[in-house]
Order: C-alpha cells, then sequence, then structure tokens
C-alpha cells in the first residue's frame, strides 16, 4: 500500500515559529488544519502540544473533522471556516464556537438552535473585497450588521475576508484598509467594539510586519504555511520553515521495458490521463505505481529523483518512465521497491482523506 509519510516534529516547529513571529506583531492565528482531514492520531498528539493551547483557536472546514476534535479535546475552541449549511445548524452550533457567516438567514438559524443548546456563538462576518467568494456586498453592511446586532444568542467576533483563494486576488495595502475602515465604521455606527480584524489566510503572512499590512489587522487563519512551509502568495519558503513535513512513498508493481508509444486504433474512451509527450516512440523501463487519480492528481506530486518521469494514470494505478532501456545499463528500480514523491498542499489534502492510502506519524 502506498503510504504518506508525516513528520510531527517538523510540523510542531512550523507552529512554533509562527505563533512567535505573529506573536511579535500582536497578532492572533487560527491554525487550519482541514488538510488533516480529522486523522484521530495525528489530531491527538497536535491538540495537546503546548503551543497549540497557546493558540487563538483551531479551524477546519469539515464540520466532521470540528467533531473529531471536540472528542478529543473539549477545551479547543473551534472555528468552522465554511459558510455553515441550514441543513446543518444544529451541529455548527455544537462543534463550531466560532463560524465564518455571510447569509443573514445563516446567522438567524444559529441564533435559534444557540438558543436551543444553552450557547452563544460567535461569528465572524465576511466582506466581499473582490475574490468573488464568500463575502457580503459592502453596500449591504450597516444593514446586515444591524440584523445580527439584534440576535440574543449571536456575538460579532469579528469582520473578516477571504483572498487569493479562487481567482488569487491579493491581499493588498488597499483591500486590507478597506477591511480596517469598514470595522472602524461599524463601530461608530453601533456603538460596540468587537476584538477581531480576520485578514486572510497563508496568503497573507507576508504582509506582515510590513508597511502593506494595516496595523487593525490582528487575526489570521493559517493552514498551508504550517504544514508546506511556504507562502501561496509566492510559493516559496516562509522564514526557516520545514517545507518537507510530508513524503509520499509508492510501490513499484511492475517494471518492464515497453514501447512509449501505445500500439493499437485509439478511441475516445479512455478513462486515464497521459502526459503530452506520452507517444514519443522509443523503448524505455516502464514503472506501475499502486496509485491512482481516485488516490491523488498526479500532476500534484514531483518525483524526489528527477530521471521519474510521469506517463499515465487510471483510477487505481500510474505509470511512470524510469528512463531508456540500455544493455550496458539496468535500472536501478526494481518490483517491490519503492518511489518518494514530493506532494503539494493539494495532493496532502487528497492522501490524507483516502481511506486507501495508509499514513505513518514520525517523529
Amino acid at each position: 500500500m502506498a503510504e504518506l509519510h508525516i513528520s510531527s516534529d517538523k510540523i510542531i516547529h512550523n507552529i512554533e515559529t509562527l505563533n512567535a513571529f505573529l506573536e511579535k506583531w500582536d497578532i492572533q492565528w487560527s491554525l487550519v488544519v482541514k488538510i488533516l482531514s480529522g486523522h484521530k492520531n495525528f489530531l491527538d498528539l497536535l491538540l495537546f502540544h503546548p503551543i497549540v493551547k497557546r493558540l487563538h483557536s483551531v479551524a477546519d472546514s469539515r464540520l466532521m473533522g470540528l467533531k473529531k476534535i471536540k472528542e478529543i479535546n473539549p477545551d479547543i475552541v473551534t472555528m468552522f471556516v465554511r459558510p455553515p449549511v441550514i441543513d446543518n445548524i444544529k451541529n455548527t452550533v455544537r462543534y463550531a464556537d466560532i463560524s465564518l457567516n455571510s447569509s443573514i438567514k445563516t446567522i438567524e438559524a444559529l441564533d435559534i438552535e444557540a438558543g436551543i443548546q444553552g450557547k452563544i456563538h460567535r461569528v465572524i462576518i465576511m466582506i466581499e473585497l473582490g475574490e468573488l467568494r464568500e463575502g457580503i456586498m459592502r453596500e449591504n453592511i450597516i444593514e446586515f450588521y444591524q440584523r445580527v446586532f439584534d440576535l440574543k444568542n449571536i456575538r460579532i467576533e469579528g469582520i473578516g475576508t477571504n483572498l487569493g483563494c479562487m481567482y488569487g486576488v491579493q491581499p493588498t495595502y488597499d483591500k486590507l484598509l478597506q477591511l480596517s475602515l469598514y470595522k472602524q465604521l461599524i463601530e461608530a455606527k453601533f456603538n460596540t467594539h468587537f476584538p477581531l480584524i480576520s485578514g486572510g489566510s497563508s496568503i497573507t503572512l507576508p504582509l506582515v510586519g510590513k508597511p502593506s499590512m494595516p496595523k487593525d489587522i490582528n487575526h489570521l487563519r493559517i493552514g498551508e504555511t504550517v504544514f508546506m512551509g511556504t507562502s501561496p502568495f509566492d510559493n516559496k519558503r516562509f522564514k526557516n520553515l520545514h517545507t518537507d513535513a510530508f513524503e509520499y512513498l509508492c510501490n513499484v508493481i511492475e517494471l518492464e521495458i515497453k514501447d512509449s508509444a501505445p500500439d493499437g486504433v485509439l478511441s475516445e474512451g479512455n478513462i486515464g490521463h497521459t502526459a503530452p509527450n506520452a507517444s514519443t516512440p522509443n523503448k524505455n523501463y516502464r514503472a506501475i505505481l499502486d496509485f491512482g487519480i481516485l488516490d491523488v492528481d498526479v500532476h500534484e506530486l514531483k518525483a524526489k529523483n528527477p530521471r521519474v518521469k510521469f506517463v499515465g494514470t487510471t483510477s487505481d494505478m500510474s505509470v511512470y518512465d524510469f528512463g531508456p532501456a540500455s544493455n550496458s545499463k539496468k535500472c536501478r528500480y526494481k518490483v517491490g521497491d519503492k518511489v518518494h514523491f514530493i506532494p503539494s498542499y493539494m495532493a496532502v489534502a487528497r492522501l490524507m482523506n483516502s481511506k486507501y492510502i495508509a499514513k505513518k506519524i514520525l517523529k
């Protein structure tokens, strides 16, 4: 079985490093663990670590993930980083202490359910700043907040925005300044105060401590940089974080010298996906590995050996080229060997979500 190796020490180091950096600039943050897909063994290790207890909250985009967090450590403050579904309001209030919202109908439903459960549910209201994902329109802000302030079982934790996740709109100074000004407008209008301006996700990190970050931005929601060590702003290593906390190991289940071009009449009925140069005619070592597109997008994997080249994939097997066949030079691999890959953030997320991929936690 293919395996995903997880280095716990490297991830903890990344959390500690980021927390020290953000504390220096008086910024709170939520650790977004959706990449883990509720993996119990790793959450057991993570949720009782002293550094995690110092964070503002632990967040997920799946209620089942938040349920697992509360089952493991009920004292952890949880945040639901996807607008709740009306049909799942009961579980949202049960497992999420805080949720991100952009629908007044949903917040009203949360208010009713929070009353039933005897809770105060906290919300961060998301503002649309150009990414065209979740967020209320700016011209509706005053009316929206007026209705939320009238609810008895809802507490406004703050104002927030999402940038960079769909269209890649960058979190510039102007965008974040708008968020800060809206908070000031609402607080002045309603003679109130709420603690957080949530200025985005990992993509905002490179702005921290620079003039391009308004001083009022005091909260971030960070997942990718913690686990991958890079910023999606430029895909470069952030600070001195580890970028190799995950490694994907796959098994060679067949190794033969084969033509690199298929033989026969090709149709549109295939279910596979091939590399653009898969039809170049020659004889190469071809290996079949024990994973397919049901497990992960092969384009999100990078072989550690640069000579290993992707050829094609189907639902549960993938083919890789190990180089030209030669009588004078044998292939370094054999059946039963493992091929090592560096997975991207999305690759890790899909592999963690697959019950057919083994997960091994390393120190």
